[in-house]
């Protein structure tokens, strides 16, 4: 079985305890106690340091920053004076021999203190300046092959720690020269708990990271399942993992799902996580359902082979939904969560679904497949149909489903088709605290007419207009499978990956949005309303 590399660990210091651990195995003990012990071994130390207000003001430094300048009597002040100009949001500055414990020094600048919500960007831009800071910070220890590193909570913790866990992971599983693994842990006792909270977050993006990046012929169904499975059952007793056979899906008559499934050799995987964590065990769950494709060729409307390979991440929105229960189950979180995950390859075989075939999904409706490269949908609505069966107090589902996703809003955001406000303001709030934004799409019926305006069945899996709408046309597909209230569509495709967008992301597959759905289920925990 494979399972995910230990790459970019994050450990805390807390006078001698044991590591926290969310779902890796730890190295032994934690590397530093409290303070500033000689004899630790090679540690780096990252501090952070606000924009000057006025130009002839001296360096603001974090509390942390204030500290360390005082303990080497003002020389941090004085180098970082006169090695430049004043630091940028997202630079650094390297210092040498300032102390004994931490031989190398990084200063990364974290833009204007407070700077808060920026209604314009819509995220918190005091999150997002340390995440990325962090980032670039820790990357640097690395660089220096330094493998531990002390990082600064500059005033959130949890923002700090997701920057470093987020920052340092990189895949790299097949390579024979790999970076030097670097452990970092939180620097001082301010915001242990906070810390924690940013580590489990981080991890939990970067299985769906580890995931998603995987060679398809790696990461095949079974392999899938069998991951999220170990994951789980060492995360959490209150967890079940169900691995439904293709025996199973049939005798669900998930018609539509075994059409795509049926051209690849690979069996098809019905997913089906049982995350416990209410006091009451009847309290409705919310269910999370994702597309798990893990690898679309296209099937017989086949794909241009050029970015091809990428398609081994189509599996994202399961992912990102196994990855985000994972990680609530990590926390505690104390609501009743079922993650639904059809898994399958999309192959252009013999037995492959040709354009114009009429499959019947679970609840009978037929569909008309006119491009066989839009079967996500297909897996989607037979998932959807099932969710119906746990009087869900909300269904959200997640899935890289559509190109005119990404070319309507590239990687800024995910979009979101949703008829419910109380769904939306949810995944909305959220998304402002991680910094993975959402974005409000609409389900007009004017995208339902064209997918029901059908010749051969109920309903077609493509807009009659071909490629106008594309996004919205899908949702509105999918809508309808779907007869709860609170139902939510995140559209995924266009966060999929990171070139340089998200600066504490290397390059590769993003796992997007595994936070925001681990924050929307945080809040949905706390919201008693019935609904």
């Amino acid at each position: 079985m494979l399972v995910p590399p230990l790459r970019g660990l994050v450990r805390r210091s807390l006078d001698g305890a044991a590591p926290f651990s969310c779902c890796w195995p730890r190295q032994g003990p934690s590397l530093a106690p409290r303070g500033y012990s000689s004899g630790a071994g090679r540690k780096g130390l990252v501090l952070g340091v606000y924009a000057k207000e006025k130009e002839e003001a001296v360096p603001q430094f974090t509390n942390a920053g204030e500290t360390f300048d005082r303990l080497v009597s003002g020389k941090l002040t004085e180098l970082l004076s006169i090695s430049g100009p004043p630091l940028k949001k997202g630079k650094i500055r390297l210092f040498h021999g300032l102390h004994q414990d931490f031989p190398s020094v990084v200063v990364v600048g974290l833009g204007k203190k407070a700077a808060g919500v920026n209604d314009q960007e819509n995220w918190n831009e005091d999150k997002e300046n340390i995440r990325t800071a962090v980032a670039v910070g820790c990357r640097q220890v690395q660089d220096l092959e330094v493998p531990c590193v002390e990082v600064d909570p500059c005033g959130d913790a949890q923002s700090a720690a997701e920057g470093a866990v987020l920052g340092l992971y990189e895949y790299n599983e097949f390579k024979q020269k790999k970076k030097p693994v670097v452990t970092a842990q939180l620097h001082g006792s301010d915001g242990k708990e906070a810390w924690q909270k940013g580590v489990m977050f981080a991890e939990g993006q970067n299985l769906a990271r580890y995931l998603m990046e995987a060679p398809a012929n790696y990461i095949t169904p079974m392999k899938f399942a069998e991951v999220i499975e170990q994951k789980l059952r060492s995360v959490n007793s209150n967890v079940k993992v169900h691995i439904r056979s293709k025996a199973w899906i049939e005798e669900q008559q998930m018609g539509a799902f075994l059409s795509v499934a049926k051209g690849s050799d690979e069996p098809p995987v019905f997913l089906e996580i049982h995350y416990s964590g209410s006091a009451n065990a009847n309290d409705s769950p919310l269910v999370f359902v994702g597309k798990g494709v893990t690898f679309d060729s296209g099937g017989i409307s086949l794909k241009p082979s050029s970015g091809m390979d990428e398609m081994r991440a189509d599996m994202g929105g399961a992912a990102t939904v196994c990855s985000a229960i994972m990680t609530a189950a990590a926390l505690n979180l104390p609501l009743n969560i079922i993650g639904l995950a059809p898994l399958c390859e999309n192959m252009p075989s013999s037995r492959a679904n040709k354009p114009g075939d009429v499959v019947r999904a679970k609840n009978g409706k037929t569909i008309q497949v006119d491009n066989t490269d839009a079967e996500g949908r297909l897996l989607l609505a037979d998932a959807l149909c099932y969710a119906h069966n746990f009087n869900a107090r909300a269904i959200v589902n997640a899935a890289t489903l559509t190109g005119a996703m990404d070319v309507a809003l590239g990687s800024a955001a995910t979009g979101v088709f949703t008829s419910s406000s109380w769904l939306w303001t949810h995944l909305y709030e959220a998304s402002i605290l991680t910094g993975d934004r959402v974005w409000r799409m609409p389900l007009f019926e004017h995208y339902t007419k064209q997918v029901t305006d059908c010749p051969l069945a109920d309903v077609s899996n493509v807009g009659k207009y071909s490629r106008a709408g594309g996004a919205c046309t899908a949702a509105a597909f999918l809508k309808e499978f779907v007869t709860v209230a609170n139902w939510a569509h995140l559209d995924i495709a266009g966060v999929m990956s990171n070139k340089d967008e998200v600066p504490y992301l290397r390059k590769g597959m993003a796992g997007r949005p595994t936070r925001t759905l681990v924050e929307f289920a945080t809040r949905l925990s706390k919201d008693k309303q019935s609904v």
